[in-house]
């Protein structure tokens, strides 16, 4: 249990791969302009990363060490082809907006880095966690800059959610500023490295602030054993 717990801790938070690894940031950076697009891409990116993680820990022992960088990418590449063919099926006009960065999702550093690092050196379940805590904390980051960048950029949240959601989703957009002009800023890739680089700040202070409260809780239980320890 004390595996599967440090596992989601360094998938969500102390190993997260968009703000500590900081790998995948193409489309991370390039399709985060509102947040249907965001979703989209990260539970795209996290299939991916599940079914490619699963298949080579199980047969990780079949796979020679002197071809297994182009055996992962041809499995990596073979999930994502599912995932385009289910997209233009089912989500087309949405497939249409995130264009090249669908394809893409084969050449992503995180998944192909996860694949030898972890999957090919642990078993089945470990693996199947680290991908869907990896690719749930690579959302999570695609999520929050995607709003971010939606709210300043257009004064909206949710816009377009019928391309994802159908017809539920039609009720989901929610207008955040009446005949707001909008600022351009946010929604050009100047914007989307400035909003990542203050979540990777706030990430930073929030690990030195919890650094700090634990050494000092430390510091005053060691005092307060020697205090007891003292005649």
């Amino acid at each position: 249990m004390d595996d599967y717990i440090k596992i989601t801790r360094n998938g969500l938070w102390n190993n997260n791969q968009a703000l500590v690894a900081l790998l995948g940031l193409c489309p991370l950076l390039a399709v985060t302009n509102n947040i249907v697009n965001a979703i989209a891409l990260g539970a795209a990116t996290t299939f991916v990363l599940v079914c490619s993680n699963v298949t080579v820990s199980i047969f990780r022992k079949q796979i020679s060490k002197e071809v297994r960088i182009p055996i992962f990418v041809l499995l990596i590449s073979s999930f994502v082809t599912i995932v385009e063919l289910l997209m233009q099926s089912f989500f087309y006009d949405l497939y249409l907006i995130l264009g090249i960065f669908v394809p893409l999702i084969v050449t992503n550093c995180a998944i192909l880095g996860r694949a030898e690092a972890f999957a090919s050196k642990n078993s089945w379940d470990k693996s199947a966690i680290d991908g869907l805590m990896m690719g749930v904390g690579f959302s999570v980051v695609l999520v929050i800059l995607g709003a971010m960048r939606e709210a300043i950029g257009n004064g909206t949240l949710f816009d377009q959610s019928s391309l994802l959601f159908g017809s539920v989703g039609e009720s989901l957009s929610i207008t955040l500023f009446e005949n707001y002009q909008g600022t351009l800023l946010a929604v050009l890739p100047p914007g989307a490295f400035i909003g990542l680089g203050l979540i990777v700040a706030l990430k930073n202070l929030i690990d030195v602030r919890t650094a700090d409260a634990s050494s000092l809780v430390s510091h005053n239980e060691n005092v307060a054993a020697n205090s007891v320890g003292s005649p």
